[in-house]
């Protein structure tokens, strides 16, 4: 199976505070995402693929809302807490956090866990409080995973070594894997390789021979299960991820970098066409 991930979150910001959306009034953003992409994407329905979109959840309700009846666009929310809502337990006590109910009641089918981003505010945090176990952020998103899975939703795990990490990477992405996934149900997990010192501005990404290394690495660790990359499925390189047999797939999130940066319907849909061999 085939993955195409959308990870949408900032990019609902508008310009004048700072964010890159220009493309529709922030109250319609997410419904006009889902109208500009699902009927294209039915083009690709006998296809082997799965398109998943991530949503910040104050616009899932509207994406929700504009989704047509068994849409090809699956809805999704960045990651869940680590704990939930039971029968005759906790009937919702967790100010300030997501829980997998919430988003699944809201119109989720997956969430995102571990995004390089995610992992780095838990190391924060952990920092300060003067945890310096480096184990425990696999632990937390180990545990953020077995309640997304009991709330029915599918998940995105993301794992990654940074720049520091890169001589032991082997060993850094066995234990994200390990640790994270224990006790998950894997059928229902997708990986994402994020190449955290290959992201941001001036950056060179990873070559083909590297990332099908680490996709036959991961496919090796984990007895075969799907992974994408993450660290970004763009115009000129989704031809090339198309062709590595190790990798399922690829993660978009902006798909524009120069000029009015940002993400872009029909941008995405160009990416979709040359990754699918549409072209």
């Amino acid at each position: 199976m085939k993955h195409i991930f959308l990870n949408l979150k900032r990019f609902d910001i508008p310009k004048e505070l700072d964010g890159v959306n220009g493309i529709a009034p922030v109250k319609d953003w997410g419904s006009f995402i889902v109208k500009e992409i699902q009927e294209p994407l039915e083009a690709y329905r006998d296809e082997a693929v799965e398109f998943g979109v991530f949503f910040p959840e104050a616009h899932i309700v509207t994406a929700a809302t504009a989704q047509s009846e068994d849409s090809m666009v699956k809805l999704g929310c960045q990651s869940v807490f680590r704990m939930d809502t039971s029968k005759g337990g906790n009937f919702g006590a967790f100010t300030a956090n997501r829980t997998g109910n919430a988003m699944r009641a809201l119109g989720c089918r997956t969430t995102i866990i571990g995004h390089c981003e995610e992992r780095n505010d838990k190391s924060g945090i952990l920092l300060e409080a003067g945890v310096t176990d480096k184990k425990a952020v696999n632990r937390i998103l180990n545990q953020e995973i077995l309640a997304a899975q009991k709330a029915g939703l599918e998940v995105l795990y993301c794992i990654g070594e940074k720049a520091e990490e890169q001589e032991e990477w082997q060993d850094i992405l066995e234990e994200q894997l390990s640790i994270g996934l224990e006790g998950a149900d894997k059928s229902k997990i997708t990986i994402a390789y994020e190449p955290v010192w290959a992201i941001g501005p001036g950056k060179t990404p990873p070559d083909k021979a590297y990332i099908t290394k680490i996709g036959a690495f991961v496919k090796d660790a984990t007895g075969g299960m799907d992974v994408v990359y993450g660290g970004g499925l763009k115009q000129d390189n989704a031809k090339m991820l198309a062709s590595i047999p190790e990798i399922d797939g690829g993660l978009i999130a902006l798909t524009r970098f120069q000029g009015d940066i940002g993400f872009y319907p029909e941008e995405y849909l160009e990416i979709i066409r040359i990754y699918m061999g549409r072209q």
